[in-house]
């Protein structure tokens, strides 16, 4: 995954290297995808959709965070314009969501019930939410799996060394939970069937 340039801070992001690496698998971006992220915030994600999807839409609701990924997407070589690969719109989702979205990506949790409604509606083939606290991602699920949207829940945690007394040590990152689904989602045999349920196992 080649590195991305973020020039721009802001209070919240960005998503994680290795969480985006996940992200970006779990997305499987086609070329003639049209991508939709809610929340751009930095532009992190934004800008690697940009480098994969044939279209990208990003709302933020906040105008400074939108002006944010607008100059960290500048700072890797795309421009956003109506007329560009990539469209920038200070709305809060659902509204300003597209309705011919291929993949959605939610990148906190506001509104994020509305948004699933939107992507049942609109037949989004692929979402994906990431989320970092519990209780969150506990309701995530549950909407995900009201809504038949579910296929599966991946808890990623990352852990950066340093040295220490001329030794490696570890600084662990909160961990993050990425819940996928989509269009006629189904749910994976891990999810559905425990896997001591072989017949006669204890």
């Amino acid at each position: 995954m080649a590195r991305i340039a973020l020039p721009k801070d802001a209070k919240a992001g960005p998503t994680k290297s290795e969480v985006r690496a996940v992200l970006l698998g779990k997305l499987d971006l086609r070329e003639d995808d049209h991508f939709v992220e809610v929340g751009s915030c930095t532009g992190a994600v934004t800008i690697e959709a940009a480098r994969r999807a044939g279209r990208v839409t990003a709302l933020e609701r906040k105008a400074d965070r939108l002006e944010t990924t607008r100059e960290n997407l500048s700072a890797n070589g795309i421009e956003a314009g109506e007329n560009d690969t990539v469209t920038l719109r200070e709305a809060e989702a659902p509204e300003g969501l597209p309705d011919d979205a291929d993949a959605l990506f939610l990148g906190g949790s506001r509104n994020f019930e509305a948004v699933l409604d939107h992507a049942v509606e609109t037949g989004v083939e692929t979402v994906v939410m990431n989320v970092s606290r519990l209780e969150v991602a506990g309701r995530a699920v549950e909407a995900f799996r009201d809504r038949d949207l579910l296929s599966e829940v991946v808890q990623v945690q990352v852990s950066h060394g340093y040295e220490l007394v001329g030794a490696t040590s570890f600084d662990s990152q909160n961990p993050v939970y990425t819940v996928v689904g989509g269009a006629e989602a189904e749910e994976s045999e891990s999810e559905t069937e425990p896997a001591d349920a072989e017949e006669g196992a204890p």
